[in-house]
C-alpha cells in the first residue's frame, strides 16, 4: 500500500514537472513575442520621429522660400 502511494505521489510529481517545463518554454515564447513587438515599437517611433524632423526641415525650408518669394515680389513690385 505504502508503494502504491509513493508511486502516486511520484506520478503527480513528474506530472507537475512536465506541466512547469511546458510552462517555462510558453513564456519563453511570450517574451521572445514581446521582444519581437518593443523592437518593432521602437523602429516606429525613431522612424515617427525622423519622419517628424524631416517635416520640420521641410516646413522650415518651405518658410524660407516663401520669404524669399515675397521679397522678390516686393522688389518687383509684384504685391499690392
Amino acid at each position: 500500500m505504502s508503494e502504491n502511494v509513493e508511486n502516486l505521489i511520484l506520478e503527480h510529481l513528474k506530472k507537475i514537472q512536465a506541466e512547469q517545463a511546458a510552462s517555462r518554454e510558453r513564456d519563453t515564447e511570450i517574451m521572445s513575442g514581446l521582444s519581437h513587438i518593443e523592437s518593432g515599437i521602437a523602429r516606429i517611433s525613431r522612424d515617427e520621429a525622423m519622419n517628424y524632423g524631416e517635416i520640420i526641415q521641410d516646413r522650415h525650408i518651405v518658410d524660407k522660400l516663401k520669404e524669399r518669394l515675397e521679397r522678390i515680389e516686393r522688389r518687383l513690385e509684384l504685391t499690392n
